[in-house]
């Protein structure tokens, strides 16, 4: 025993004179980069940068004088590609250069002179002052000019981003009859721009940072102040500084890192393409996630009822908004179950299929060689390809591979005896209902599965117990602290839930999402319409 613990002891002692002897940690060249100063001597500060950014061909370095008889030196960096020629040309290089009242004797008062450089001379709207080469490199890369002069300690960066960009068009995923049409696009400052053109309210705070170790992608957090709640708020901020990665090329990397409940089959983390809706959720009381280079926009927190809940929803009268919303819920249901209940009847349940019915199944069934699961299976992994092919391909091809697949091989294989007609109906269904809810057909796809494995081993009850187990799971998901099936029961705050009452009734915001501000409108009666044979002014 005392041998065990001197050995035990000794080990230990060993492991802290490794330590205590052991050479301190290099410091990191990064670091080192971020809290280098400007020396002011303007061959040795760009022969640094030249150092840091390479001999990339697209690195411009452009040394030039100006000033009183040209006798100052000074020198632009920045990147091709990336800045816009004309505000290079127009609003830095040709003010300076035409300018002739600097005088080289100004430069002992150094501050004096670079005062009068960004206030008199250089024509940007966006212009701040650096002092460490690490800023300077990020500030380049990032699509700003950086304005260096001989003598001087200190650096201008002037805003001239100016790269290309794709115009704001119709989004492609989320296509509308009524309402806007515009979308979100890969520009950064873009999409914050649609944003605070919806909302020109001072409470409006748009909070960036940046995540991404190598690509640096600028990211903001958008709410409305007062609205949103300061809880969700600092939960999102504290998630997203948390982010260690070399890499954010989408919001999709986001919401990854972000979820609550990252191995689950339902996102718990939305996202939108259209600047309305997102706006709109914003008014409710969610965080908004604009990442650089994505036209996908990210809120949290994220119900379930939001999948079931579209734009158009509040553009059209509440009665039809209210059919379609429960038809999506219906869409939903049979997407996941309707081949499962299919092998259910067919295998275990003959009894309750009406005689007629069972009878055409039967015969249309006779002289297939496979089993109906093994059949339902087939054509569920033949039409998840077929879809896969359709969206990989260009959309010509795309549109002549769905025409092929649909009319062409289903055709062809009932024709053959391979599969059965009844069921290449529910396939086809089963197909046009998941495009009516695309927020869960990730989820739906799965499921399909999941019960339909049930269905061909328990029947009706294990669709029974599929049902539980996903209704148990739904009920344990939280999105940010906020309850996932939050008003799905049936309560006093359904009126925007399964139906869709009429705007001026939802008078009250999302009591789990929402913060202080909880009235979205001061009345809930309807409006008084005027008579016919008034005018407004007599009406009041």
């Amino acid at each position: 025993m005392f041998k065990y613990i001197n050995k035990k002891l000794r080990y230990g002692f060993f492991r802290l004179t490794e330590q205590n002897n052991h050479p301190p940690k290099p410091e990191d060249d990064s670091k080192k980069t971020q809290e280098t100063l400007i020396s002011g001597n303007l061959t040795a500060d760009l022969e640094y940068i030249r150092k840091l950014l390479g001999t990339s061909s697209d690195i411009k370095m452009h040394e030039f004088r100006y000033g009183e008889d040209f006798q100052l030196k000074g020198a632009l960096v920045f990147v091709d590609g990336l800045v816009s020629n004309e505000i290079l040309t127009e609003s830095i290089m040709k003010p300076l250069i035409m300018n002739r009242n600097l005088s080289p004797f100004q430069t002992s008062s150094m501050q004096k002179t670079l005062d009068t450089v960004r206030q008199t001379i250089l024509c940007s709207g966006d212009i701040t002052e650096k002092y460490t080469i690490g800023e300077l490199v990020e500030s380049c890369l990032s699509g700003d000019t950086v304005f260096l002069s001989e003598g001087f300690d200190k650096a201008l960066i002037i805003s001239s981003k100016g790269w290309e960009k794709r115009s704001i068009t119709e989004p492609q995923t989320e296509s509308v009859v009524r309402g806007p049409r515009e979308g979100f696009t890969e520009n950064f400052r873009t999409n914050t721009a649609l944003i605070r053109r919806r909302i020109k309210s001072a409470n409006l705070r748009l909070d960036h940072m940046s995540i991404g170790e190598k690509t640096d992608t600028n990211v903001c957090v958008a709410y409305i102040d007062g609205v949103a709640d300061p809880n969700i708020v600092d939960t999102v901020k504290a998630r997203l500084k948390s982010i260690n990665t070399d890499a954010i090329m989408d919001s999709g990397y986001i919401e990854q890192y972000i979820e609550d409940h990252p191995f689950s089959l339902f996102p718990t983390v939305g996202y939108s393409e259209k600047p309305d809706v997102i706006t709109a959720r914003m008014l409710e009381g969610r965080v908004a996630i604009i990442s650089d280079g994505s036209p996908f926009v990210t809120t949290a927190p994220m119900l379930l009822l939001e999948s079931f809940q579209t734009s158009e929803d509040y553009y059209i009268r509440p009665y039809f908004a209210s059919l379609l919303r429960i038809f999506r819920y219906l869409a939903f249901i049979i997407t996941v179950s309707a081949p499962a209940f299919f092998i259910a009847l067919t295998t275990y349940h003959q009894e309750l299929i009406p005689t007629t019915l069972l009878l055409t199944i039967i015969s249309a069934r006779e002289g297939t060689p496979f089993p109906a699961t093994l059949e339902a299976i087939i054509l569920i992994l033949s039409f998840e390809i077929l879809r896969e092919a359709g969206v990989r391909l260009p959309r010509p091809l795309g549109q002549a591979i769905s025409i092929v697949g649909a009319l062409v091989m289903g055709e062809a294989a009932v024709t053959a005896g391979l599969v059965g007609a009844p069921m290449v109906i529910t396939i086809a269904i089963t197909a046009v209902a998941e495009f009516a809810v695309p927020d869960q057909s990730e989820a739906a796809s799965i499921l399909r599965i999941i019960f339909l494995v049930l269905a061909s081993v328990l029947g009706a009850y294990g669709i029974a117990l599929g049902f539980l187990g996903v209704l148990i799971h739904l009920a344990s998901l939280k999105s940010f602290g906020v309850p996932y099936c939050t008003n799905l029961t049936f309560n006093h705050n359904m009126q925007d839930s399964y139906i869709r009452m009429p705007l001026w009734f939802m008078s009250k915001r999302p009591k789990a999402i929402v913060g202080q501000d909880k009235t979205r409108n001061k009345t809930n009666t309807p409006p008084s319409p005027l008579s016919k044979n008034s005018s407004p002014e007599e009406n009041p």
